[in-house]
C-alpha cells in the first residue's frame, strides 16, 4: 500500500510543525528530505512554488500548507486531543505566529538583510508576542488549557528559533513560563523523533 510522502527539510519550522502532527496522529509516511539548493523535480512538479512541506497523499492530492498537514493528520487520528481547543482562539493565536511575529522573526535572524532598523528593534517587536503568550501560560500549562493543542504544536518551532536567536538573552528574559513550555516541547520525545536525521532524498533516474 502507497504511503504518504512528506517532503520536508528538518529545521524549517513549518515542515517541523506538519512532522509533529503526522507523528503524534501516528500516520504512516514515507519522509522525503529535501536539499534547499537542489529540490526534486517531483516536488516541483507535485507543488511548483517549491516550499515545504509537501505532502502528496496516496490518491496524488497534495497539501501545500503546514496547517492543512497537520489538520489532515489529526483529523486521521487525534489521540492526545490537540484539535479539541476552541478553533476561534487557536486561530488568534496562529496567525499573529505566522504574521506580525514571524516577520519579526525573520528580520531579529537576519538583520543584515533588514538595515532600515537595529536588530533590537526587531527583538522588541517580536517580543510583543512572548509577552502575551506569558501571560497566558501563567493561566495554564499550555497556550489555550492545562492540555496542549493544535496552536501549541504550531507556535512551538518559531519560538524555538526566536529564543536561539540569542540564547544568552532568552535564558535571562522576562518569560520564565514561556522558558518552560518551550523546554518541555524541546525535551519531549516527539520532538527528538521528528528531529531525527534523515538523508538527502535522490530522486532515482
Amino acid at each position: 500500500m502507497a504511503l504518504p510522502i512528506l517532503y520536508s527539510y528538518r529545521r524549517c519550522p513549518y515542515a517541523m510543525r506538519a512532522r509533529m502532527a503526522l507523528w503524534a496522529a501516528q500516520v504512516q509516511f514515507e519522509v522525503r528530505e529535501v536539499s534547499l539548493r537542489d529540490k526534486p523535480a517531483h516536488l516541483l512538479q507535485i507543488s511548483p512554488k517549491g516550499t515545504v512541506p509537501v505532502l502528496q497523499l496516496p490518491d496524488d492530492t497534495v497539501l501545500e500548507q503546514s496547517l492543512d498537514i497537520m489538520q489532515w493528520a489529526l483529523a486521521q487520528h487525534d489521540p492526545q486531543g490537540w484539535l479539541h481547543a476552541d478553533r476561534e482562539a487557536v486561530n488568534h493565536f496562529i496567525s499573529i505566529n505566522d504574521g506580525d511575529f514571524k516577520k519579526a522573526l525573520d528580520r531579529y535572524k537576519y538583520p543584515e538583510r533588514y538595515p532600515e532598523q537595529q536588530q533590537l528593534f526587531y527583538r522588541q517587536q517580536g517580543e510583543q508576542f512572548l509577552q502575551a503568550l506569558e501571560t497566558v501560560l501563567q493561566q495554564h500549562r499550555f497556550l489555550l488549557s492545562d492540555s496542549a493543542s493544535v496552536a501549541d504544536v504550531a507556535i512551538f518551532p518559531f519560538i524555538r528559533q526566536f529564543a536561539a536567536v540569542d540564547a544568552e538573552w532568552f535564558a535571562g528574559s522576562a518569560y520564565p513560563q514561556l522558558r518552560a513550555w518551550l523546554n518541555g516541547w524541546l525535551e519531549s520525545a516527539l520532538f527528538v523523533q521528528i528531529m531525527r536525521k534523515f538523508p538527502t532524498y535522490i530522486e532515482s533516474t
